[in-house]
């Protein structure tokens, strides 16, 4: 991020625009799902808004480091992903990450 962002022209646009773009998404890390929930009341996992400020406050390091702009935390926050609300285009994703597996049936990494 920093070595691309502090870099050339065409590749802080493009970190600029990868974070612009991702930056809605990025909300719903810190939105806990209802597995989650009943996961961090077993205390299994860690409550994510725990360490929400930490996270915060490091990942404004490395963007000014990489001199990328962005207002965190964002306000506008895509929601839904956890519960399993996709739009249409995440069918085309899970096709070309299972293209793979199907081509070469037992493969391994």
């Amino acid at each position: 991020m920093i070595r691309l962002g502090d870099g050339t022209e065409e590749s802080h646009d493009r970190m600029q625009n990868a974070v612009d773009y991702l930056l809605p998404f990025l909300g719903e890390l810190f939105l806990p799902s209802d597995y989650e929930l009943e996961l961090i009341k077993s205390g299994v996992i860690p409550n994510p808004n725990d360490f929400k400020t930490q996270w915060e406050e490091k990942v404004r390091d490395v963007l000014r480091e990489a001199t990328i702009e962005a207002e965190l935390p964002h306000t506008q926050v895509q929601k839904g992903g956890k519960q399993g609300m996709h739009t249409e285009y995440m069918g085309y994703v899970l096709a070309e990450l299972q293209f793979m597996q199907r081509s070469y049936p037992g493969l391994e990494w």
